[in-house]
């Protein structure tokens, strides 16, 4: 009786079969890149760590022109508080408490180009090569619409909302500002006219990764306003409808902006 050879495994296809496809450099990139869970709390503590540090060295150098930086920030305020009236304080330490946050405030705004970059560096290793080499793009959008967000803030929306609130009070009402909760309405807006005004920024990388096109932003836009104002009610720091349609607008325009990034950066599809 004939023997019949054990049948073995097919051998895979060899480097000069035309069947043969070497691993994409992204994924053998993305597969070095794997880290456990606990690398990535040291790699978070890390980038939290030097960002206090930057933050740190920017309250330094803006306390050189805190006197200025002071001035510049309480002006709105000042500017539009009716006859004989001034801004007050309750209690001995408010005003040099005050002092000491505004420049904090000003360190943060020093330090973003920093932060910005070490937010980066957090997210680059689940990132593919490809996507890695937007690191100078990701700095620069983030720090320029933070910018343009904060400065919208301290010249648009915040004087629009002190002024209203000043303007809805009663003639036999004499209003006693605290600059401290005056202050903290400040900081709510500015901060939260810089996070809003980052939407460009994400839709460029969601678009540049192909999560994201202008024709889903179009298709889903009636959406998008249902959000933009439920988000602008959240973050609305006056809580009245004035402040929230002040922050639903420039967000309305924003998207309209991603669309455009989205259309002009999104990732092509290869022509058949």
């Amino acid at each position: 009786m004939a023997l019949v050879p054990f049948p073995s495994a097919s051998p895979g296809p060899r480097d000069d079969d035309p069947r043969f496809e070497p691993p994409d450099a992204d994924e053998l990139d993305s597969s070095g890149a794997k880290m456990s869970f606990l690398e990535h709390l040291d790699e978070l503590r890390t980038r939290l760590l030097r960002s206090i540090i930057a933050v740190a060295i920017g309250c330094v150098v803006s306390f050189v022109f805190l006197d200025e930086v002071f001035d510049f920030v309480t002006r709105p305020m000042r500017e539009m508080l009716p006859p004989g009236s001034a801004l007050i304080t309750t209690e001995p330490s408010e005003y040099f408490i005050l002092y000491l946050k505004v420049g904090m405030l000003m360190g943060l705004f020093v330090a973003t180009p920093y932060v910005m970059w070490q937010l980066w560096l957090f997210i680059a290793p689940g990132l593919y090569a490809h996507e890695k080499r937007f690191a100078i793009p990701f700095v620069v959008m983030s720090t320029f619409f933070f910018s343009v967000g904060a400065a919208f803030s301290h010249y648009v929306a915040f004087p629009w909302t002190w002024n209203f609130f000043l303007d809805f009070t009663a003639d036999y009402v004499q209003p006693m500002l605290r600059l401290g909760p005056a202050f903290s309405l400040y900081v709510k807006m500015l901060l939260g006219f810089a996070v809003i005004f980052q939407m460009p920024t994400v839709v460029f990388f969601l678009a540049r990764m192909g999560l994201v096109t202008a024709r889903m932003l179009i298709r889903h836009f009636k959406y998008a306003v249902l959000a933009i104002f439920i988000l602008a009610a959240v973050l609305s720091p006056g809580g009245d409808i004035p402040s929230q349609l002040l922050m639903a607008g420039p967000m309305l325009i924003l998207y309209g902006i991603s669309i455009v990034i989205a259309w002009a950066c999104g990732r092509r599809r290869p022509s058949a």
